[in-house]
């Protein structure tokens, strides 16, 4: 073991996805994303929920001791690196508007054509000023301490499935519910490209193409995944639980 081993632990291997020079593939940390699993160029393995929030300030006083009873369970048995990511945008006011002006369009009354453009102007003014959305995130990674069954990578997706399931549970006997997209990997894929490109994702949305080609094209082989878990089983476990709190 040498001196870098010995300070920080041992390192995963890193991953070399396929890349063009001078792309965005060379300076993005993501490799690839497979079976829900975002695959970090440093061998991590991470899961990314998005959670629907509840206005606390109106529940009860029983309703909130509950609240904060179930959440504090779940932490104590939450994964030991568990991020809260916090994502405020500008509403996206684009379909709202869009059927306004269809309804305008086949308005046979003045007046109410002028109700509508009205409605339009307002909503478009509160959406550039004043009107924000969030979106709240649960992030979490494969960890040394989670035993799967099995080796690989559908090993590892099943077991971060069952600290989703978790999740799901404790987090809904707060009143939140965890979302659960039809595609998984679609919804990771999305969520990153709207992140990574918050203005150009709000006019034009990635081709369907994307979704079945970005693995074939830039993903990770067979052999680079046997090399990460190889290294994952021989890493020191780290002790000590770590939540953060980010908000962009």
């Amino acid at each position: 073991m040498n001196l870098k081993e010995l300070l920080f632990g041992k390192q995963l291997a890193r991953i070399h996805a396929a890349q063009y020079q001078h792309s965005t593939q060379k300076w993005l940390p993501v490799a690839d994303i497979q079976d829900g699993i975002v695959i970090l160029k440093d061998g991590r393995f991470i899961k990314i929920l998005e959670v629907l929030p509840v206005n606390f300030a109106l529940k009860s006083s029983i309703e909130r001791q509950n609240i904060i009873y179930y959440y504090a369970s779940y932490l104590k048995i939450a994964p030991d690196n568990l991020q809260i990511k916090v994502v405020t945008q500008r509403a996206d006011i684009e379909g709202y508007v869009s059927r306004l002006r269809s309804f305008c369009e086949n308005e046979p009354v003045e007046s109410c054509r002028y109700m509508i453009e009205d409605n339009i102007n307002e909503v478009t003014y509160l959406a550039a000023n004043e009107a924000v959305t969030r979106r709240f995130f649960l992030i979490f990674q494969h960890e040394a301490r989670m035993k799967t069954r099995g080796d690989g990578l559908q090993a590892v997706a099943d077991r971060l499935r069952e600290e989703e399931q978790t999740a799901r549970r404790y987090l809904g006997m707060c009143g939140l519910e965890v979302l659960c997209p039809d595609y998984s990997d679609n919804f990771q894929l999305e969520l990153l490209y709207s992140l990574l490109n918050k203005r150009t994702s709000r006019h034009s949305k990635l081709p369907l193409e994307v979704f079945s080609s970005c693995t074939k094209v830039f993903g990770v082989t067979d052999d680079e995944l046997k090399t990460i878990f190889h290294d994952e089983g021989s890493a020191d476990d780290e002790a000590g639980k770590r939540v953060s709190v980010s908000s962009v």
